[in-house]
């Protein structure tokens, strides 16, 4: 009969979630997202399908950060013409995190 092991805790600081890197696609770096960085307000281009909880999750975890509130929005694509023919552009989704009193990430590093 063999001894049964307690399995030991997982570390704190452990494996990040891969799926994490896919919630945030892109920083945004604009006048605007510079001007909500004087607030510590960060800008990021996340998928259609992230929800708030997901992002708030993914910006603590990757930048070690506090997230105070996360408001998102979806641009909507324009009708364009390319090369004379008419197409459309995709819809993008952007969120606005603002960071805990004190905190900063800064965006042009990279992680």
């Amino acid at each position: 009969m063999r001894k049964r092991t307690k399995k030991a805790a997982a570390p704190k600081d452990g494996p990040i979630d891969p799926a994490l890197y896919d919630v945030l696609s892109a920083p945004m770096i604009t006048e605007k997202a510079t001007l909500a960085s004087q607030h510590n307000q960060v800008m990021f281009r996340v998928p259609l399908s992230a929800t708030k909880p997901d992002i708030k999750r993914a910006v603590e975890t990757l930048f070690k950060v506090s997230v105070t509130a996360v408001n998102t929005l979806i641009s909507k694509g324009k009708n364009k013409r390319f090369r004379g023919m008419p197409g459309r552009r995709s819809n993008v989704k952007k969120a606005i995190v603002t960071l805990a009193e004190g905190q900063s990430i800064d965006v042009t590093t990279g992680l």
